[in-house]
């Protein structure tokens, strides 16, 4: 994870908490839209759910349920494993690895702990077991090559000329894309019907997130209206998340959905998470081949670099891209 200054990190003082959402309690949402990757319709159903709501279920994806089986697995195994030999996967002064309850550097907390991994940090983990790293390696290729699916059949039903204008971005071999493993354990009996935070409301900064987690609930959006619905849990589809990155690529057409996780179950929850990004050095700003002949575009442009200092800088909750907008 890098951490230089950049030009932008004068503002970060700046930056513009996203707007709350209502504190009523959540209701358990059943208007998730539901997208088959392989339907004929696939694309228009998929650009309206990220118009509406910057989130979709998608079926029938074509992921061996054996292959994020086994690495649940392994996942479950390791968490399980005592504290101290949990540590030893924490590198001294590195993002990647194993932590807990500290949600980055700047004061979030959480009920959760996790294991933050990208294709190169593999290399060095090896405090764990080897067919662990095989199970992490075998699915962050299943998952980059499903992000590019994706990302394919909505510039499709963007009506964008180049099929591959969003998907070869995450699909470089130099992309920025990483892994996280959620492990939230369960809540005590004492603690029943509390709002306990499993991990705070925010938007990934990332092009696009895929989720997949077991069957226990947690997950939560905030709809337009400003309200928090509870997302049911489906350990066999994957949840898609538009990041930051990709509603300025579509000039806020799709909108980055803010989400969080309560920790409410008296079950431990395990969620996977592949946020699929773009290289270091590549231009993110709306793509002039989505835009009309008069539109303007909302956004200065920027590196995925200067965004991803200015996202490390800053609170879960903050709306980073205030710093980006024309």
């Amino acid at each position: 994870m890098v951490v230089n200054v950049v030009s932008h990190t004068s503002a970060l003082n700046r930056f513009v908490p996203i707007k709350p959402c209502k504190t009523t309690p959540p209701t358990i949402f059943s208007g998730t839209p539901e997208v088959d990757l392989f339907h004929p319709e696939a694309k228009t159903i998929m650009v309206k759910a990220c118009q509406d709501y910057g989130f979709f279920k998608l079926i029938n994806h074509g992921v061996s349920f054996d292959l994020i089986s086994n690495l649940e697995n392994h996942a479950l195994n390791f968490f399980n494993h005592p504290q101290s030999l949990k540590h030893m996967a924490a590198p001294p002064h590195d993002p990647f690895g194993y932590g807990s309850s500290r949600i980055g550097s700047n004061g979030d907390v959480g009920r959760v702990e996790y294991l933050l991994l990208s294709p190169n940090s593999l290399l060095i983990l090896h405090q764990l077991p080897v067919l662990f790293r095989c199970a992490l390696e075998e699915y962050m290729v299943a998952m980059k090559k499903m992000c590019c699916e994706v990302l394919e059949v909505m510039a499709e039903g963007l009506g964008i000329g180049e099929r591959n204008a969003l998907s070869r971005v995450v699909g470089d071999e130099r992309s920025d894309s990483c892994f996280r493993l959620n492990h939230y354990p369960p809540v005590a009996a004492e603690e029943d019907g509390k709002m306990l935070i499993g991990f705070g409301e925010h938007t990934d900064p990332q092009i696009i997130s895929v989720l997949r987690s077991n069957n226990e609930s947690g997950l939560q959006i905030c709809l337009n209206d400003g309200s928090w619905v509870s997302i049911p849990p489906d350990p066999t589809s994957f949840f898609i998340n538009v990041g930051d990155s990709l509603q300025v690529m579509t000039n806020r057409r799709f909108k980055s959905v803010k989400h969080r996780v309560l920790a409410e179950s008296k079950q431990s929850r395990m969620s996977m998470i592949y946020f699929g990004g773009a290289a270091l050095s590549e231009k993110i700003a709306p793509l002039k081949s989505l835009m009309s002949k008069d539109e303007e575009s909302l956004y200065k442009e920027f590196t995925w670099l200067e965004y991803k200092n200015a996202a490390y800088k800053s609170r879960l909750a903050d709306n980073r891209l205030s710093l980006f907008e024309k």
